[in-house]
């Protein structure tokens, strides 16, 4: 009894010893008293005392470390004895489980395993010599090659190898699991490979020297002790984020946590597991036990309880099921937002009834002033169409009132096919009865009459389609071809009022989408008009024609077709702009006003705009531009400026023949 109370106050006095004396006296001559009644009862000898012993290097350096502790117990049990069983994790736990031992030494992580899931109990706890000032000595030490200057710090590992010993290791991989966590790095998710060795711990720091694994993970001390064995060369590796816990001589990465416990089972008699922790209480510092095993001896158990958070954190051990919380846990953890949610749902299950009902009533509502609004349409559609009809009604007649004014200069038109045809028949005739007619000479003349023939039938082929009335069909044309045909249909009226038509197409033209009876028409009321402003003009001297009126087309910058068509007669007053393109305005005696109305409704259709300005030289142009019917295919042509809209369009005698 005493040794035991000197063992206690060497622990430098502290008041937990001073309380545990006269405990562990009790608890000395309890075990004498158990001994001594075992002895007296003469029984049959007992089994040896078997204590497991997690072998984390392997059985050999099991057996050089724990032997001696062995040896020291079973000095202290003569009666029976005890011997050591070195275990990896799985056979701790098999061991555990059908209780081939009676004691268990093991890592901190494995003693909260086996106590949440077989209720084994810690009855003391490991005081390492390199323990700190809390007696807290086990961690983990994450180890690169000093060479490796790309791995720093835990944030470092993403995307890196790393090797540990075990999932289950505590010191080995859990403790540095947690700090990964804290870093920000999922093991399981943010690391390019992550394996596991198993025991002996010594292979990771090989593998890591050997550049086989970026990272290794090993349990605090361990590089130290290989270095001291001789295994390695401690220049080779470099710890990550190192720590300095004040009293704790060994490089670590992580936070120290309570040193291996020794725990007894629950078959262990109470009366063996007291006598065991007095034994082990009463070790000296100096016994070669201990000096084997790295330690100054034993102490009542620590506080446990910070394995348990960080397991808790990591949801390991016995706090796995937190990974799989049936809905009952959230029930009984989360009441209060169930509550809240429940009611959150109840009145939104009354309002969606609520505005259900609403929508009912909006959807009928809505259903009504839709028919309506329906019926509203359908009179609109009509009154369009109505509208659409009376504008081709205008348009034709608008192309008659224009045939109207031009039908004798078109019957101007047919009557020269049909003078050249008469003087032919009769000079055939002629030949005929002298009986002086050459074969040749009535064939050049038939050929001449079927000329002039064609000629009348194209005349009126062209008027017959001017004036037919038909819906709008949109093809691609070159608008040049449109400007020859209104040409010709006015190229009378031209002549007989002592008047030129000049043309200055452009050859360069894309193809526009457009109507061609239309823009026929508009051009051809843009000439007419052309012709009767230039009606009251002078002719020139000796026959020669001032009277001119200058057709134009070219490419404007935006890459549209522009059409000018410029005469040189009285201009147009101020009042005649403003009001140029409104319905029944004219500034001709006998107009109608609707012409240029009527040709801006025809081009804004095609997606054009017409405007006039005046001609510098006098008089005025009028323009009009169609958008192209496709991308240009040629640039645009240098000398063309259709966008400067006081620009007076080129004149060319390009005299049309076809009359």
């Amino acid at each position: 009894m005493a040794k035991v109370g000197d063992r206690l106050g060497s622990r430098k006095g502290s008041p937990l010893s001073m309380f545990l004396r006269p405990v562990v006296g009790s608890l000395a001559m309890a075990a004498c008293l158990a001994v001594s009644s075992a002895e007296g009862a003469k029984s049959a000898p007992e089994p040896p005392i078997r204590v497991g012993v997690l072998a984390y290097r392997g059985g050999d350096h099991a057996n050089a470390v724990w032997e001696p502790t062995i040896r020291y117990l079973a000095g202290r049990f003569p009666g029976r004895g005890a011997e050591m069983v070195p275990l990896d994790l799985s056979g701790m736990d098999t061991a555990v489980q059908n209780r081939t031992v009676d004691f268990v030494l093991t890592n901190t992580g494995n003693y909260v395993e086996l106590e949440g899931r077989y209720g084994i109990a810690r009855i003391a706890t490991l005081h390492s010599s390199r323990a700190g000032a809390s007696g807290a000595s086990v961690g983990s030490t994450l180890i690169v090659r000093s060479d490796r200057t790309d791995i720093r710090d835990l944030g470092d590992l993403k995307g890196r190898t790393v090797l540990a010993s075990d999932p289950d290791a505590f010191g080995g991989f859990q403790v540095a699991w947690g700090e990964m966590i804290k870093a920000g790095i999922d093991p399981y998710r943010d690391l390019k490979n992550l394996g596991f060795s198993g025991f002996p711990l010594d292979r990771i720091a090989f593998a890591v020297r050997d550049g086989e694994s970026d990272v290794g993970v090993l349990r605090a001390c361990l590089l130290e002790e290989l270095a001291a064995e001789g295994r390695i060369d401690p220049g080779q590796f470099r710890v990550l984020a190192p720590r300095t816990p004040p009293g704790f001589d060994c490089a670590v990465s992580t936070d120290l946590y309570p040193d291996w416990p020794l725990a007894r089972l629950a078959s262990t008699p109470e009366v063996l597991a007291k006598a065991v922790v007095v034994a082990l209480f009463q070790m000296p510092e100096n016994d070669p036990a201990a000096e084997a095993g790295g330690y100054v001896g034993w102490t009542v158990p620590l506080d446990y309880q910070p394995v348990h958070t960080l397991f808790r954190a990591l949801r390991i051990g016995p706090y796995r099921y937190l990974r799989e919380i049936s809905l009952l846990d959230i029930a009984r953890e989360h009441w209060e937002w169930l509550a809240l949610g429940a009611l959150a749902l109840l009145w939104w299950a009354i309002h969606s009834l609520r505005v259900e009902h609403l929508i009912k009533v909006r959807t009928a509502e809505l259903h009504a002033a839709n028919r309506s609004l329906l019926h509203e349409m359908a009179e609109r559609r009509r009154a369009e169409e109505n509208a659409r009809d009376r504008q081709k009604d205008m348009d034709h007649v608008a192309r008659l009132s224009i045939l109207g004014e031009m039908a004798s200069n078109l019957a101007h038109e047919l009557n020269q096919p049909l003078g050249a045809i008469a003087n032919y028949a009769r000079g055939c005739t002629r030949r005929l009865e002298a009986g002086t007619s050459d074969p040749m000479q009535l064939v050049e003349i038939t050929r001449a009459i079927a000329d002039q023939a064609d000629r009348a039938g194209r005349i009126i082929a062209r008027i017959r389609d001017f004036v037919r009335k038909r819906a709008p069909q949109l093809e691609p044309m070159d608008v040049n071809d449109c400007v020859h045909a209104a040409v010709a249909l006015c190229q009378g009226q031209a002549s007989n009022g002592n008047a030129a038509i000049s043309l200055s197409l452009a050859d360069d033209l894309p193809p526009v989408l457009v109507d061609r009876i239309q823009i026929e028409q508009v051009i051809l009321n843009l000439v007419k008009n052309a012709l009767d402003a230039m009606a009251e003009t002078q002719p020139g001297g000796a026959g020669e024609a001032v009277r001119v009126v200058s057709i134009r087309t070219a490419r404007d910058r935006d890459g549209r077709v522009e059409v000018g068509v410029a005469d040189r007669g009285h201009g147009l007053t101020a009042e005649a702009k403003g009001r140029l393109f409104e319905p029944f305005f004219t500034t001709k005696s006998g107009g109608m006003g609707l012409g240029l109305s009527i040709c801006r409704t025809i081009v804004e259709a095609h997606g054009g705009h017409l405007w006039a300005t005046d001609n510098p030289g006098g008089g005025t142009v009028m323009r009009f531009v169609l958008p192209a019917a496709g991308p240009a295919t040629s640039p645009m042509c240098p000398t063309a400026s259709p966008s400067t809209a006081d620009e007076p369009p080129v004149v060319t005698e390009e005299r049309n023949h076809d009359r």
